[in-house]
């Protein structure tokens, strides 16, 4: 069968457009960019409900430019148009064995039921409606209720902390909220009661909230559901997804309504060649970026596929009996566990046939060589596909092709219509060397703004400080002579562990409050051998590291809990005030104190005399 994307290059060729290979096709798409993107829209029969004036103009810099200038498009439109009666919108299993398998009508009425309950609550466009949900069908309908009213989505999983919901929703201001009052996860029936009244005390601007675990039954009536949707500007914001937090408060990063629409066509289909009627399963939770990705294989008529639940209760191989159930064509998961998976394969992967299965997707950190070579054993007549982005663009940079080869511990190529260069500190282009993934022309999925920022003045800061007028993501990564690119990780310091991300200011916040903490320094060390979350604390008085464990548990995330706790005598900081992070990571993996750091730039110097010696 013809990928997606052959199709697509035989439509470019029947306009007049030849390409000898992808390589000089990625660069027609970032050089000639009006075109390419009109391509995609005229490709997928992308439909604006009122005309766009010109494709894009580039401003005197990445945020003023503009998409699709004074055309109006809806996402919940663009979702339901897709809707067909050969298969079901969703597959559905959670922790207690519940499958269910719920079709686009039963999906609509459920959207139009919660639509009605938004607008009885006064809630209208360009309100922000906020969720502190588990992955669930009704949670994806609570997403299209809002979204085709023309109002703005937010969630939070329900595996963040009170402090840390509460941080994040009371940025935006939320006119009414979502949740599940109880859930199960890793064999724990959980109750969110306490938190919810806590919520709704403290959130002044709520209208309205709704327990969703009311709302769970979906039925199919006989007659077609019709939903009325709101069209919007191309630039109006779809949802607000928020950073880890890693250097402070959580980025509300904003993301435009048709920027999303456009990108996720282009990614989901091009690149990783998901059709209609095809099942589509990434493992997500609602606080992750990947869960608004994933819900984008709905806008090309494909079938939803959710687990709702801990990856590996009650066993390692539950997401797999779940896949071979729900006859899972694309699965998606976090490098991490992929890890686990290679190193102790569960018995529903050993000698079965998985015709079916398309694709294996993985993201989140980097997929080692190792764990690929050993998914390639697993997985013989599938591609293994490595993706890279954030949730800053909602989708990736670098990524999958179906029509190139694939080689172990790379990422594939440069994703179309992103122009991706690698730079070291001095601005210039490397090539086979470590440094800097960077962003040199604007993307319709970059953010529109940052929610709480009026004067860019966190945008600006967040991606152009290093390099001007040039986007720098934070991602230390390597292009290959085959361009192909190697992703060695991150160069802030979010703290990944489990497919959640936090950032480490939300552990300093918590356990700096505590009176006998003076400061702290978190470090997540991960490679092939070591997976440890390690917190180094500077004390007032003595404190027992099961107190600190448990606080960071139940404020910050359960999944961030540290495996060690040291005393140290003073936490190392620059002279502008800056925790060293990023060089502590790198001495304790083994770098040489000299090669990451001047002592004369540390505000400090003697602090860092601790880690001369130290071994994990």
């Amino acid at each position: 069968m013809q990928s997606v994307l052959s199709q697509y290059t035989a439509y470019l060729q029947s306009k007049g457009f030849s390409f000898i290979d992808y390589q000089s096709l990625h660069h027609w798409s970032i050089t000639e960019i009006d075109l390419f993107w009109e391509s995609i829209v005229d490709f997928f029969q992308i439909t604006f409900d009122k005309a766009y004036i010109s494709t894009f103009r580039r401003g005197s810099n990445f945020r003023n430019t503009q998409w699709f200038n004074g055309g109006q498009i809806s996402y919940a439109h663009h979702v339901f148009r897709s809707a067909n009666d050969q298969s079901p919108a969703i597959k559905y299993q959670d922790e207690n064995d519940h499958y269910q398998e719920i079709s686009w009508n039963a999906l609509a009425q459920k959207t139009l039921i919660f639509q009605k309950i938004l607008i009885q609550n006064n809630v209208s466009f360009g309100d922000r409606v906020v969720a502190y949900c588990c992955n669930t069908p009704e949670t994806v309908a609570a997403f299209l209720a809002v979204n085709s009213i023309g109002a703005i989505w937010s969630s939070c999983s329900p595996e963040f902390g009170y402090e840390a919901i509460l941080d994040r929703f009371d940025t935006i201001n939320p006119t009414f909220l979502f949740y599940h009052a109880h859930y199960n996860y890793n064999g724990k029936a959980i109750k969110a009661n306490q938190t919810v009244e806590k919520l709704k005390n403290n959130l002044l601007s709520l209208k309205g909230i709704l327990n969703l675990n009311d709302y769970q039954e979906f039925k199919d009536p006989l007659q077609e559901v019709k939903i009325n949707y709101k069209p919007v500007p191309f630039d109006h914001p779809i949802w607000i997804l928020f950073s880890s937090g890693t250097t402070g408060r959580p980025k509300a990063i904003t993301h435009r309504t048709g920027g999303i629409i456009l990108e996720h066509f282009k990614a989901l289909a091009i690149h990783q060649d998901v059709r209609e009627k095809e099942n589509y399963f990434w493992y997500s939770t609602t606080g992750w970026m990947m869960w608004n990705y994933a819900l984008s294989s709905l806008l090309l008529g494909g079938i939803l596929c959710i687990y709702n639940g801990s990856p590996t209760y009650p066993d390692n191989g539950v997401l797999w009996r779940f896949a071979e159930k729900a006859k899972i064509n694309h699965f998606g998961h976090g490098a991490v566990y992929f890890d686990g998976i290679t190193n102790q394969t569960p018995k529903e992967l050993r000698n079965k046939d998985w015709s079916s299965l398309k694709t294996i997707g993985s993201t989140g950190s980097p997929l080692y060589k190792k764990t690929h070579e050993q998914l390639n054993k697993i997985f013989p007549l599938q591609k293994i596909l490595s993706v890279s982005g954030g949730t800053d663009v909602c989708t990736a940079f670098i990524g999958g092709n179906p029509n190139l080869p694939i080689v172990p511990g790379e990422i594939q190529c440069k994703m179309l219509g992103v122009a991706v260069e690698v730079w070291g500190d001095d601005g210039k282009k490397l090539l086979n060397t470590m440094g800097e993934l960077v962003v040199t022309q604007p993307l319709p999925s970059m953010p529109v703004y940052l929610w709480d920022d009026p004067d860019f003045k966190k945008y600006k800061q967040s991606y152009f400080s290093k390099y001007g007028n040039v986007w720098n993501h934070g991602d230390w990564v390597t292009e290959t002579l085959n361009n192909g690119i190697i992703v060695h990780g991150r160069s802030d310091a979010t703290l990944n562990r489990f497919g959640v991300r936090i950032g480490s200011s939300e552990i300093y916040k918590a356990v700096n409050a505590m009176t006998e903490v003076i400061d702290s320094l978190i470090i997540h060390i991960k490679d092939e051998n070591t997976d440890e979350l390690i917190l180094f604390i500077q004390v007032e008085k003595n404190i027992t590291p099961e107190k600190i464990k448990l606080l960071i548990k139940e404020q910050c995330s359960p999944r961030h809990v540290p495996d060690k706790v040291y005393e140290i005598p003073e936490i190392p900081y620059t002279i502008s005030g800056k925790k060293i992070e990023v060089p502590i990571k790198r001495i304790l993996m083994g770098a040489d104190i000299d090669q990451v750091i001047i002592r004369d730039s540390l505000r400090n110097p003697s602090a860092i005399d601790y880690f001369e010696n130290f071994t994990l």
